[in-house]
C-alpha cells in the first residue's frame, strides 16, 4: 500500500529518510553582516556584507595544495566550507540513494506507443470536448511547469546547496526534468496539437498562467545575483523558496493534472499519454521527497531558522496555494467527467495538503479529509507490475531502454 508521507516505501527503491542531526557537532550559528559606515562606497561596502556572511563554498575556489582530507563532519547541506568537488566521505546517504534509485528509473518518452492517442485523438466521436479540453489545459501547464523547475534548479537552488552528493541528485533530477519536457513535446507532436497554442498557453489561459506567476518569483529571488545565504534572514529566504518549489510547485500543484489525465488512461483513453504520465508521477514523487528531506536536514542543522511567526508564515504560504490549485481544478474541469468532479479535488487536494504539512513537522490544517483517488497508490509502486492502464508489462531498467 502507498505510503503518502514516502511514495516509495514499500516498493522496493531504496529512499531513506533524512539523516539524524549530530548531537555532537551543531551546527554554527550564522553570522549578522557588519554594519557600514557612511565612508564606504557602495561597491565595497556589497563586498563587505558578503564576506562577513557565513556564506557557502561554490566549488569554484582556487586549488589549495597540501590542505587536508574532509571529513564527514565538515559537511553541511548550507552554508559549507568544505570542498564540494570532493563527493566523498558521504554524510547523507539517503541523497545518494536517492541518486542512484534515479538513475535506475531512466526511461525516454519515444519509447512508449502513441498509436493509439493518436487514433483517439483524430476521431471525430472518440473523446469529448471536456476531455479533449483537460488534455490540452495540462499538456500546456505541464509544458513549461517543469522548465519553470528545471530554471529553478539550474539557476538558483543549484548553487546554494553546499553538499556535493545532494549537488549530485540535484544534476540528475535537472535531466529528468529534461526528459519530462521531452516527453510534453512528444506528446504534442505525435497528437498534431498547435505547439505555440499549447507551449503558449501559460500566457494566455488564466488558469495555468495563475499557477506559473505563482512560482516564479521564488526562482528570482533565489536568482537574484546579489543573493547568499549566510545570515538567518538569507537562510529563510532560501528554506521558503524550497518549501514553495518542493513541497507546493511539485507536491501540489501538479495533483489535479496527474489525477486527471491518469484517470483517462484507467478508462482506456490517451493511453500513451498517460503512461508518459505515470512515468512523470514517479520521478516527481522522488523529486519532492529529496527535497524534502533537504528542508528537514537544513532545520537540523539551523534550528534557529525554524522560529513560530516562520512556521505561520509557512502554513498560510501551502493554504493559499491549495486555493490555488483548488480553482485550477475548478477552471479546467467546470463539468464533471471520468467520473470526477471539482469537490472530489477539493478534498484531495487538502488531503495531499495536509500530509506534505506532516512530512515538514507542521500541523495538519484540514479537518475530515480522505483520499478521495485511492486508485493513485498503484501508480507510483515502482515493482515490475502489469500497469494500471493494461497496456503492457512494465519495469524500470537500469542503463537500458524499457523492453515492451
Amino acid at each position: 500500500m502507498f505510503n503518502w508521507d514516502d511514495p516509495l516505501a514499500g516498493t522496493g527503491a531504496t529512499s531513506k529518510p533524512a539523516a539524524d542531526p549530530i548531537v555532537n557537532n551543531p551546527a554554527p550559528q550564522a553570522s549578522e553582516p557588519a554594519p557600514q559606515t557612511n565612508t564606504v562606497t557602495a561597491d565595497a561596502a556589497t563586498q563587505m556584507s558578503t564576506e562577513d556572511q557565513d556564506t557557502g563554498a561554490t566549488g569554484l575556489e582556487s586549488i589549495e595544495m597540501g590542505a587536508a582530507r574532509i571529513r564527514v563532519d565538515d559537511k553541511k547541506i548550507i552554508n559549507c566550507r568544505a570542498d564540494l568537488n570532493q563527493l566523498v566521505p558521504f554524510k547523507y546517504e539517503w541523497a545518494w540513494s536517492k541518486y542512484q534509485d534515479g538513475c535506475a528509473n531512466h526511461w525516454m518518452p519515444q519509447e512508449i506507443n502513441m498509436t493509439a492517442d493518436i487514433a483517439l485523438w483524430k476521431s471525430a466521436d472518440g473523446l469529448t470536448e471536456d476531455e479533449r479540453v483537460v488534455i490540452k489545459r495540462n499538456l500546456g501547464f505541464f509544458s513549461t511547469a517543469d522548465s519553470l523547475v528545471a530554471n529553478n534548479l539550474v539557476l538558483a537552488v543549484y548553487k546554494h546547496i553546499t553538499n556535493p552528493e545532494c549537488r549530485q541528485y540535484l544534476l540528475r533530477q535537472a535531466f529528468e526534468e529534461a526528459v519530462h519536457t521531452h516527453a510534453y513535446q512528444y506528446c504534442i507532436e505525435s497528437l498534431g496539437l498547435d505547439e505555440g497554442e499549447v507551449f503558449n498557453m501559460y500566457r494566455e489561459v488564466p488558469a495555468v498562467a495563475r499557477k506559473a506567476e505563482w512560482a516564479l518569483p521564488y526562482t528570482q529571488s533565489l536568482g537574484d545575483p546579489n543573493f547568499a545565504t549566510g545570515t538567518p534572514e538569507m537562510d529563510q529566504r532560501l528554506l521558503r523558496d524550497l518549501i514553495a518549489f518542493y513541497v507546493v510547485f511539485e507536491g501540489i500543484f501538479f495533483y489535479v493534472g496527474f489525477v486527471q489525465i491518469l484517470s483517462m488512461g484507467r478508462r482506456n483513453k490517451m493511453t500513451g499519454v498517460a503512461e508518459q504520465f505515470q512515468y512523470i508521477l514517479r520521478d516527481e514523487s522522488m523529486h519532492m521527497n529529496f527535497g524534502i528531506d533537504v528542508i528537514n536536514q537544513i532545520k537540523v542543522e539551523n534550528p534557529n531558522l525554524w522560529t513560530a511567526d516562520f512556521q505561520q508564515e509557512i502554513i498560510e504560504l501551502i493554504t493559499n496555494a491549495v486555493e490555488l490549485e483548488i480553482q485550477y481544478a475548478r477552471d479546467t474541469m467546470p463539468r464533471g467527467i471520468l467520473g470526477l468532479n471539482a469537490n472530489m479535488f477539493e478534498e484531495y487536494l487538502k488531503f495531499i495538503a495536509n500530509r506534505r504539512f506532516a512530512q515538514i513537522g507542521l500541523p495538519e490544517q484540514y479537518s475530515n479529509v480522505s483520499n478521495p483517488f485511492p486508485w493513485m497508490s498503484e501508480v507510483l509502486d515502482l515493482k515490475k507490475e502489469k500497469n494500471f492502464f493494461e497496456t503492457r508489462v512494465t519495469e524500470y531498467q537500469t542503463g537500458g531502454a524499457l523492453v515492451w
